[in-house]
């Protein structure tokens, strides 16, 4: 990888294998900057929960799409994606190297792949949203399967999100929402996707041990200060995997003890999507993340 003209890394993988610490050594060794990839770290003030670094453990490195949305803000795969290209593209006209780094599927396969983003439709989305609410995600997974068969193929029964999305973009638009999935080829950039995972039972320990220090660092503290300018408001912020747990124990709904158990629970579920999403890409070049000297086996690559 040192030997050839700087083409994009990313690197990829469910929540606590330690992505991000390897980004800042590939980006120190490549001459290169990171791109953040986690939509939750777009948020400004959503530190702990996400596990976002400290100035200090980025070691100089410049990162760039973190903190740049108020929690208030609803996150946009497709506005993210036309950020990321204009920096990549930046960065290697200046001959430097771009990481991009973090585990959200969608908006890494945004970055790596041309996928098209069609417009929204307010009241249709609406519509879509309440009977989601009402009937739940499996019976509008069963529509989508009728109507897409491919789109409902790519798309988790229980992500409603994207199934109500799929079945929106079907009726404004009159296609296939599969028409807008990418095609298998090459990564765009020729990015070089690389995979960090850890043993499933080794990574469950690290993500109860991970919320236990969140929760320590005072993660309730961070939920209760970004309540006041507007979590609860943040159609995106107020679902992130940590901050909804607190937020219900702040409603009285159980208490924080309960709360820590359940974010860890919930992330554990969530690694298990991760893993299933990123497993699918062939491109992957997959990595034991607990590896000895992990960062020159990367660099060691053909």
């Amino acid at each position: 990888m040192t030997a050839r003209p700087p083409r994009p890394v990313a690197v990829v993988g469910p929540t606590a294998t330690g992505k991000s610490d390897l980004g800042v050594e590939l980006a120190l060794r490549l001459g290169g900057e990171v791109i953040n990839a986690d939509a939750m770290q777009l948020y400004r003030g959503m530190d702990i929960g996400t596990a976002k670094l400290t100035e200090a453990e980025r070691r100089g490195v410049p990162h760039h799409l973190l903190d740049v949305l108020d929690v208030t803000e609803t996150a946009s795969v497709a506005a993210y994606q036309r950020q990321a290209h204009r920096i990549i593209e930046e960065l290697l006209a200046q001959g430097r190297t771009p990481v991009l780094v973090g585990g959200s599927g969608l908006y890494v396969q945004a970055v790596v792949d041309d996928l098209r983003f069609p417009g929204t439709d307010p009241a249709v989305r609406a519509r879509l949203e309440a009977e989601l609410a009402e009937v739940g995600p499996s019976r509008l997974h069963a529509r989508l399967a009728e109507r897409d068969p491919a789109a409902a193929a790519a798309i988790l029964p229980s992500n409603g999100r994207r199934v109500v999305r799929a079945l929106e973009v079907i009726e404004i638009t009159g296609q296939p929402f599969s028409a807008n999935l990418p095609r298998p080829g090459p990564a765009r950039y020729d990015t070089v996707l690389i995979g960090l995972d850890r043993a499933p039972a080794e990574l469950d320990e690290r993500v109860d041990l991970r919320v236990e220090r969140m929760f320590d660092a005072g993660l309730v503290d961070e939920v209760g200060a970004l309540e006041k300018v507007g979590l609860r408001q943040g159609r995106t912020a107020s679902r992130a995997l940590g901050y909804q747990q607190v937020l219900a124990a702040l409603d009285g709904e159980y208490d924080l003890a309960t709360a820590a158990v359940e974010t860890a629970r919930a992330t554990r579920r969530f690694v298990r999507r991760q893993r299933s999403w990123f497993r699918r890409d062939q491109r992957i070049t997959w990595f034991d993340a607990a590896r000895p000297g992990l960062a020159d086996a990367v660099l060691g690559m053909p």
